[in-house]
């Protein structure tokens, strides 16, 4: 009888095991990964809007496009002074990390670019790359140093530190981050209180709690990954991108992998229902269905 019992107990766990391995946590049943867009030189920085579409770059080529889940993808504006990193802010603004002139910028209603802030200590940053704007206002955002085509020959490292930044909504600038190779990809809780940060070089990702003036305390270790881009699920998941899409959970544990057909750069959410994973792949564009929704 026990070993009949012990029989049932190991089919009961393999069942288990095996419904789990079939049906992930997070994609929606029978979802397929699409491509909605190609022929892009570099794409990058998708930040959805208020009303669920998705604003991204193309960086080499110096534009931005929009991505509507049902008139698909249409230019919407050329000469954006380099930008990389996107993100709406309360406003409703596009704002951007620009590193044609080191700054970051954002563009009014009749799509014009303004100087949003221009250095540090002095001295222009290196080259702003990724952004995450906090529900209670301020500006977290990574400045690594790429060496960009685009700039002079002689063009050298302005910043001796690759630094993440604070820009508080009275405009106080502080550098948060200092110990990092090279910081990247950044994205925050919608409690604004947690905020996870890639040191891409490093192949880390670290999780902070946010204190009310903006400083970061409690470095904490949470995935062994260097992301270029981040977002997070309505489950508190965290999506990262290396060699294909990681989802970790809030407790730190790889709960999905997504393989994309072309190396990912960045991942956001939009649709009118949030609920479509949107991806940047280098010169493609892909889409995924999902279960959860997203939060940033």
């Amino acid at each position: 009888m026990k070993k009949l019992l012990s029989v049932l107990i190991l089919l009961m766990y393999v069942t288990i095991v095996n419904t789990q391995a079939q049906e992930s946590f997070v994609i929606a049943k029978n979802a397929k990964i699409k491509m909605v867009g190609s022929g892009f030189g570099f794409t990058e920085g998708p930040a959805v809007a208020p009303d669920g579409r998705i604003f991204f770059t193309d960086q080499p080529n110096d534009r931005i496009y929009i991505w509507d889940e049902k008139k698909g993808i249409s230019l919407y504006k050329e000469g954006v002074s380099r930008s990389n990193g996107l993100y709406f802010n309360g406003k409703g603004q596009l704002v951007a990390c620009a590193d044609e002139k080191n700054q970051l910028i954002y563009f009014d209603k009749d799509k014009n670019m303004v100087d949003l802030y221009k250095g540090f200590d002095g001295k222009y940053f290196n080259g702003p790359n990724d952004l995450w704007i906090r529900p209670q206002g301020g500006i977290y955002f990574s400045d690594p140093y790429y060496k960009r085509d685009w700039w002079p020959k002689n063009h050298t490292e302005i910043q001796n530190v690759r630094g993440v930044y604070f820009l508080s909504p009275d405009k106080k600038i502080t550098r948060v981050i200092e110990d990092f190779v090279t910081p990247n990809g950044l994205v925050g809780t919608p409690d604004g209180k947690i905020l996870y940060v890639s040191d891409i070089k490093a192949g880390k990702i670290w999780r902070y709690n946010i204190m009310p003036d903006g400083k970061l305390t409690g470095k904490a270790f949470f995935a062994p990954y260097g992301s270029d881009g981040m977002t997070i699920d309505n489950r508190e998941n965290v999506y990262l991108t290396s060699d294909m899409i990681y989802v970790y959970n809030s407790m730190g544990n790889l709960v999905e992998k997504i393989k994309i057909p072309q190396r990912p750069a960045n991942v956001c959410f939009g649709g009118k229902k949030r609920n479509i994973l949107f991806i940047t792949a280098r010169t493609g564009i892909y889409t995924l269905k999902m279960k959860v929704k997203g939060v940033n």
